[in-house]
């Protein structure tokens, strides 16, 4: 689920079993997320968020993910009808091998979606209909990367729990609980991870301008409507270390919303739990650099997630892995020197 999806490269061929990161952040001592984390994560306005100020750690249903260097979630969209990529990767072996290909360029997750949120057109899908487009990608990526974090991204509790089932550890909700009572009760059960993203409107319209209507400041509201939704997922058994928040840059947000809320990450961080942010090929950058084609808003992508990390974020939704994890490395090892 995105605004603008990835364009297939020439290197999609299969190639060799790519293996997990060398320097993976996930260990699988369940203690080290038994309790709730007192890591600090508020910002320092005259300097990087959250440099120097310890690693946050964010529960899954297997493992516990060390954020102590960017973290990278690889977009793997099995839809017909996303933005730029549709019906490039809707069956197993095709969406296997731009698996394999991701995971080469340096992801550390891959995010599997099978219903589109694009801007213009988004049609909503049954729960048949988006279990049969994610269930057996995320069954296969399991099987070959036994070890590499995995999250289904849908809005569907009973999508969520099958996908769960095949081997899924996270749960990426882009409406934060919001349009399925049961969801926040389906994660709690399988002691998932969850993403809680920040949205209005239905899956049919929450990426447009519809529900773009914040009387005063932006960022605030963000933070009131993101806090309710933790409140939602807590009063269900969600435990906070289980929790990641995601302003939802582009979804009811116009551009001058969208830079807003990525320039107040740090009020964000009050709340307590790391954050993700999802900027990749969005219509805002679009519009600032007048490029109307979404494969080719890469350089404006991995300049906003630079300034998204300087701000204090953690976790990166992209569909171009090779650009964005240069980039994010080499402006966290500065930021990393600043902090010295």
């Amino acid at each position: 689920m995105s605004e603008g999806a990835s364009a297939p490269t020439p290197n999609n061929a299969p190639g060799k079993r790519a293996a997990a990161p060398a320097r993976s952040p996930v260990t699988t001592d369940e203690r080290a997320g038994a309790a709730r984390s007192d890591v600090p994560l508020s910002g320092n306005p005259t300097g990087p968020a959250g440099v120097g100020d310890g690693a946050a750690r964010w529960r899954t249903r297997r493992n516990v993910i060390v954020l102590d260097r960017p973290f990278i979630a690889g977009i793997l969209n099995v839809t017909p009808d996303s933005f730029s990529d549709g019906g490039w990767f809707t069956d197993p072996v095709s969406a296997l091998v731009h698996a394999r290909q991701l995971l080469r360029e340096g992801a550390d997750m891959l995010d599997v979606g099978g219903e589109s949120t694009r801007p213009q057109g988004a049609v909503p899908v049954d729960v048949e209909e988006e279990s049969q487009r994610v269930v057996p990608v995320i069954r296969a990526v399991r099987a070959e990367f036994p070890d590499i974090v995995i999250s289904v991204d849908t809005v569907k509790s009973e999508v969520a729990r099958r996908a769960l089932d095949a081997g899924a550890d996270i749960v990426n909700d882009v409406s934060a609980f919001r349009l399925d009572s049961r969801m926040a009760e389906t994660c709690a059960a399988a002691g998932a991870g969850v993403i809680l993203m920040h949205s209005r409107g239905a899956v049919s319209d929450m990426a447009t301008y519809v529900h773009a209507d914040y009387d005063g400041n932006v960022v605030a509201i963000v933070r009131q409507e993101l806090q309710a939704a933790m409140e939602l997922a807590r009063s269900a058994g969600v435990h906070d270390e289980c929790m990641v928040l995601d302003p939802g840059v582009g979804f009811s947000k116009r551009s001058e919303h969208s830079l807003q809320v990525l320039a107040g990450l740090p009020l964000l961080l009050e709340l307590g739990r790391p954050l993700m942010v999802g900027v990749s090929r969005k219509r805002f950058i679009g519009e600032l650099n007048e490029v109307a084609i979404p494969a080719e808003r890469v350089f404006g992508t991995v300049g906003a997630n630079v300034a998204a990390l300087w701000n204090g974020a953690r976790i990166f939704r992209v569909h171009d892995v090779r650009e964005n994890r240069q980039a994010l490395d080499v402006a966290w090892a500065v930021m990393q020197a600043g902090a010295l």
